[in-house]
């Protein structure tokens, strides 16, 4: 009794040699599922990490650098302790105290970031060399930053040194400037600059270097854009003809500081924090927000104020960036989370089937060690070892091989995952095993699929299952994929994943009610196959009604697997079409070539020609026009209406019939038909009015009907008439709208010439990808597909092998009877094809169930465009019929052929060996 239950490492050894094949398959199987499991967050963390160093460095260092300032030191202090608060020892020590204060998970980039002392009042100089563009004399100001020889090169002379002791009596002083402020005010090496001051001399400022810029684009420079480029400054911001002066700084060294005192300037000293922009990382966002937050008005403000001054103070955009980044990414990772819980569903599903088959095959084995007086701990702890040598090392391989495939992301996720798909392997021999051997015995009751009744447990755990899967989706279809936590301002991650699991839930769903009704046509059909002459049919429709209950595992994979399929293969196709979409409402046709004036008069003939153009339309766009007695500016658009009514109909952009448009007979007496947009027809109506042409003549229009969009006008403002109506110089030709699937964009602008501009929607669309997060959700949505898609077929499969040695045996007590090869392989196809088609046919219909109850939630618009590109509505998710038919005609196809191959194998392999083997059941 005791050698039965104890679990001896020989006992393990001469398992794994009587079965090599079957344990090899298993840790191929544990080693690419562990692989796929610890790679997905890793690529996550990639793609989001991206998106966001993406998003900061678009913002601009001036926006993203957290900048600290405070006053100079007030007259209530002692004038050398003014001047020495701003020297470097002290400036120095509060710059490390104030990169301390920086708390995590935000970290600063020392080699960024810098202190100084500017000058807050920008002085005007009176020297008359400097340029003076209106008259005006050019203003300065001055600037002693920290790191200024670390962080440029010297193009002329050398960099500024203070000779001796600086103070605020000092009488001069040396500086540089960049090469471009240099150029601009006509500065040299040598030259000096006099800044008015206080109550005393101006002060003498000597030039003693021209600097280059290294990094120009950094924290360092590009913080405050004025030390490395000169500026000319409007006096009137607001008016465009104001008259303009040039602005540029002065680079002391620090040493020289307290000469800055002297003048009227109101001195401003400040330390620049540039954040590592390597250290951001997505899975962090909140923490990186409390930090910003706790640094502008928090703990970490205090911190700051301590260091430096009482009335310091932290200004930046930093934390904007990362809400705005935040939103963007909460409307990408639910859509993502949908096919991966959807993938790793089927995934363990197979991982239970291949449980299933071991624990299938080995039943007699398994009954004979039970009856021998093996416990079910002894049992379970053979079968959890011998499982374990191989699950173990493989998912410990698949660890490695994801780690190094995609090097960067959190270890922590991909182990947890690898080790879980590892769990599940181990335990899913063991356990199917005790629950099929928890009694003694030596014949299992029969289990055929139309004979068994559904246990009461079984009714209520799918009953509760529904509850859940109803619960879902009614929480997405009002909520959206990103849950209520969002717009409730809190983070609740349960709830977004149950809203996640939705389209999975509703797959389950489906398939235990398509189970639940399975046994029903093939009673049916039963009766009307017993009266055929032969007896394939028959046979066939009886061997599928006896099939195992446990078929419900496949058939939950290949539905699920079928869902996520379409609900994915809906989301890519939708994605794909909102950019298609928006490409057409940008450019209004798939090729638009414009220029200001009028095209030469042969160009359309020569564009025509070009490859790839199968249509063009000519349009006279007047953006001039200026439409009422209030002269509202409004885009004009004369068209032909036959030409411009077919371009309308084909993108589905305003489509309207030619005759609404076309001139009136009478000629000139009577108003020109007009199609307005949505704001021109309610500023005017259905009474004619007046339009202003460019050109200076008029003309008066009706508008006759209203659409939102129309290809030829780039915007919401717009009327459209007929270009015969209008006068000679406003009718000619200024826009060609072209189509065609394969426009050449480099023979277009060769036709064209370099005057006149080419859009095309190709190009258009292929800017439509604004960040890494989208991109790499993108590619990780579609692996996630295809991994489900691919295991749904193993699933089949498995299925397929678990009956193969019982249809072999079949097959074989056939042929001795009379049964041809091609009845055999009839045979093993009309067997297979009931669960086949449950299967294709339910899957069709569940995904397009899934994709109607779900899409009022979904919004495709943050995954497919930029936040910065307006679309005509939302994106909305619709059923794509290809993701419905291609994955359901795929498991029909996969299944026949299998059937067809087994049976010909069967018979190249004879029939002595399965008749020798006795009865597989």
């Amino acid at each position: 009794m005791s050698e039965l239950n104890a679990v001896t490492p020989a006992w393990v050894r001469v398992r794994l040699r009587t079965a090599p094949g079957a344990a090899a398959a298993l840790a191929l199987l544990v080693a690419l599922t562990a692989c796929l499991a610890a790679a997905f967050p890793r690529a996550v963390d990639r793609y989001e990490d991206a998106g966001l160093a993406r998003a900061v460095d678009r913002a601009t260092v001036k926006r993203t650098t957290l900048l600290m300032s405070a006053p100079q030191p007030g007259l209530q202090f002692a004038q050398r302790e003014r001047e020495k608060a701003l020297l470097p020892p002290v400036m120095g020590r509060q710059h490390a105290a104030v990169l301390g204060a920086v708390g995590r998970p935000l970290a600063a980039d020392p080699g960024q970031s810098a202190y100084g002392v500017l000058t807050g009042t920008d002085l005007p100089v009176p020297d008359p060399w400097l340029p003076r563009p209106n008259g005006l004399p050019p203003q300065v100001r001055l600037v002693a930053q920290s790191g200024l020889a670390a962080h440029s090169s010297v193009g002329a002379g050398r960099l500024p040194r203070a000779n001796g002791e600086v103070t605020a009596a000092t009488a001069e002083v040396e500086a540089a400037v960049t090469a471009e402020t240099a150029r601009s005010l006509h500065i040299e090496v040598g030259s000096v600059i006099h800044v008015p001051s206080v109550s005393r001399p101006p002060l003498a400022v000597r030039i003693t270097g021209i600097l280059t810029p290294r990094e120009r684009d950094g924290a360092y420079w590009a913080t405050q854009p004025l030390m490395r480029t000169p500026a000319l400054v409007p006096v009137d911001p607001t008016d465009p003809l104001s008259e303009k002066y040039w602005l540029g700084a002065l680079l002391f060294p620090p040493e020289a500081a307290p000469a800055m005192l002297g003048t009227d300037g109101h001195l401003i000293r400040y330390w620049q924090v540039a954040p590592d922009t390597g250290a951001l990382h997505a899975h962090d966002l909140d923490g990186l927000k409390s930090s910003v937050a706790a640094l502008k008005s928090g703990p970490g403000l205090v911190q700051v104020r301590t260091a430096t001054d009482p009335a310091a103070q932290v200004s930046t955009d930093l934390d904007d960036v990362l809400v705005s980044y935040g939103h963007l990414m909460s409307g990408v990772a639910p859509l993502v989370a949908v096919a991966v819980f959807g993938s790793a569903t089927v995934a363990l599903v197979v991982l239970l089937m291949a449980g299933g088959l071991a624990a299938d095959r080995r039943r007699s084995e398994l009954t004979l060690l039970r009856a021998r007086g093996a416990s079910l701990t002894g049992l379970a702890g053979r079968l959890l070892a011998e499982t374990a040598v191989v699950a173990v090392p493989a998912g410990a391989l698949g660890l490695g091989a994801a780690l190094l495939a995609v090097p960067e992301g959190r270890a922590g996720q991909a182990v947890l995952a690898a080790a879980v798909v590892t769990a599940v392997a181990c335990a899913a021999l063991p356990v199917r095993a005790l629950v099929a051997h928890r009694a003694v015995s030596v014949h299992g009751p029969r289990e055929d699929t139309v004979s068994v009744r559904p246990s009461r447990r079984r009714t209520v755990a799918e009953l509760t299952l529904l509850v859940i899967a109803a619960g879902a989706v009614e929480a997405l279809r009002r909520h959206g994929v990103s849950g209520p936590s969002e717009s409730a301002g809190a983070s609740d991650g349960s709830g977004d994943q149950l809203v996640s699991l939705a389209p999975v839930l509703v797959g389950v769903i489906a398939a235990l009610v398509l189970v639940r009704l399975y046994p029903l046509p093939l009673r049916w059909l039963m009766r009307p196959a017993g009266r055929l002459r032969g007896a394939v049919g028959h046979l066939s429709l009886a061997r599928a009604g006896r099939s195992s209950v446990s078929a419900v595992l496949p058939l939950l994979a290949l539905l699920t697997a079928l869902t996520t399929a379409a609900f994915g293969g809906s989301v890519l196709a939708g994605v794909a079409d909102a950019r298609d979409q928006a490409a057409l409402l940008a450019v209004g046709a798939d090729g638009r070539v414009e220029d200001t004036g009028a095209l030469p008069a042969d160009l359309a003939d020569r564009v025509r020609r070009t490859p790839g153009v199968r249509g063009l339309t000519e349009v006279s766009v007047d953006s001039l026009a200026k439409a009422g007695t209030d002269l509202t500016r409004v885009s004009l658009a004369g068209i032909d209406p036959a030409s411009y009514a077919s371009l309308a109909g084909s993108t589905g952009l305003g489509v309207f019939p030619e005759q609404q448009l076309r001139r009136p007979a009478d000629g000139a007496r009577a108003p020109l038909p007009a199609l307005a947009s949505p704001s021109i027809a309610e500023t005017f109506g259905k009474q004619p009015f007046s339009v202003m042409l460019g050109d200076g003549t008029d003309v008066t229009v009706r508008i006759v009907t209203v659409r939102d969009r129309t290809p030829a006008v780039v915007g919401t403002s717009f009327l459209v008439v007929d270009r015969a109506g209008l006068s000679r110089e406003t009718a000619r030709t200024n826009t060609l709208l072209l189509t065609g699937g394969h426009l050449d964009a480099d023979a277009l602008r060769r036709t064209v010439g370099k005057s006149v501009s080419v859009h095309l929607g190709s190009e258009e669309r292929a800017q439509y990808v604004d960040s890494p997060l989208q991109s790499g959700a993108e590619r990780v949505y579609a692996v996630a597909v295809a991994a489900g898609a691919g295991y749904a077929v193993l699933a089949l499969l498995l299925a397929l092998l678990r009956a193969a040695p019982e249809r072999a045996a079949l097959l074989a007590r056939l042929r001795t009877m009379g049964l041809t090869r091609a009845q055999g392989r009839r045979l093993l196809v009309l067997e297979s094809l009931p669960q086949a088609l449950l299967a294709a046919a339910g899957g069709a219909l569940t995904g397009w169930a899934t994709v109607l109850l779900l899409s009022p939630g979904i919004d495709l618009t943050a995954i497919a465009l930029p936040s910065t590109t307006a679309s005509a509505g939302g994106n909305a998710l619709r059923t794509d019929p290809l993701s419905l038919a291609l994955p359901a005609a795929a498991v029909l196809l996969l299944t026949v052929g299998i059937a067809v191959s087994q049976a010909w194998w069967t018979g190249r392999r004879g029939s002595v060996r399965e008749l020798r083997a006795g009865d597989a059941r």
